[in-house]
């Protein structure tokens, strides 16, 4: 992530016995895509280091996952820097919604995953979180006034549009459809991401209106985002079964008051023993309460 560039300058004022000074100048303004891809890297960032979330890498443990821990998690936010910044920065070149502007954004996720696999040493950390945080930086450099629920739509304007040179790799993800029917990663982006802004955006906010802390919000919205997703990463592992019973949990514990409180946290408990059990983790989700995030950060601007 870049930081802002503070260039000093010589004034004429003069202290004390006439000897100059400087003041420090306004800082220069930092690029809409470079502030954006800022955003999404923090957004990455925030997700992994919330804790504790259930069957997912965090501050505690790896969760469910063999392959990866927190440091490799941070190690690949970082490396997508570059890609969600060109991502940004295409859209601003380009300026409107169609084939020419999918097919680019298609090509730079590509050369992202890449960054990302090289960074990892071959592991898939955020392959989902590059599709949906490059859908949304892109949304956001076309309408940088535009809300969370329109920057969403906009970006399932997008990803409607096919892109040519995508590989046909038969990805987990891709069997998982197969097998079960489910849209997965590719259905909730063309949707506008209602797992997002239908739940866990609008938990993140009820959360925060009733006291809870910041990490409770989050892991609230993370909660909201598992109990009505049809995570991929979960059916994978556990099946349909498997699915119902982790979307069962997540909602206890929203039932319970959030994880803020002493039964949701229970809950919450039961949840993260449940996922690890099955050995799977919701990974889908974990990539969009990213967005979650970052569309909450994007609000700001």
């Amino acid at each position: 992530m870049k930081a802002q560039n503070l260039n000093f300058e010589a004034t004429s004022v003069l202290v004390g016995a006439g000897v100059p000074v400087k003041r420090p100048a306004q800082p220069t303004p930092i690029p809409l895509p470079d502030h954006l891809a800022d955003l999404a890297v923090e957004a990455l960032i925030d997700e992994a280091d919330l804790s504790p979330k259930p069957g997912l890498v965090d501050r505690r443990s790896n969760g469910a996952h063999h392959d990866m821990t927190l440091a490799l998690m941070h190690a690949s936010a970082l490396a997508l820097w570059p890609c969600l910044r060109n991502m940004a920065a295409a859209a601003q070149s380009i300026g409107t919604i169609g084939q020419p502007l999918r097919a680019t954004l298609g090509q730079l996720g590509r050369e992202g995953e890449t960054a990302m696999l090289a960074a990892t040493q071959g592991v898939n950390t955020h392959r989902g979180a590059i599709w949906a945080l490059g859908l949304l930086v892109a949304a956001r450099a076309l309408a940088p006034q535009a809300d969370a629920a329109t920057l969403a739509a906009r970006a399932g304007r997008i990803a409607l549009f096919d892109d040519p040179a995508m590989p046909h790799h038969n990805s987990h993800g891709q069997q998982v459809r197969h097998r079960y029917g489910t849209g997965g990663a590719r259905e909730q982006a063309q949707q506008g991401f209602p797992a997002v802004i239908g739940h866990g955006l609008p938990q993140l906010l009820r959360s925060r209106a009733a006291g809870a802390g910041e990490p409770h919000a989050r892991l609230d919205a993370l909660l909201a985002i598992i109990a009505v997703l049809s995570d991929t990463c979960v059916l994978w592992r556990s099946g349909p079964t498997g699915l119902a019973a982790v979307q069962h949990g997540a909602r206890a514990v929203l039932t319970e008051g959030g994880s803020a409180t002493l039964a949701g946290r229970r809950h919450l408990r039961r949840l993260d023993q449940q996922l690890l059990h099955l050995n799977a983790s919701p990974g889908g989700a974990a990539d969009l309460l990213a967005a979650c995030l970052f569309l909450d950060k994007a609000g700001s601007l």
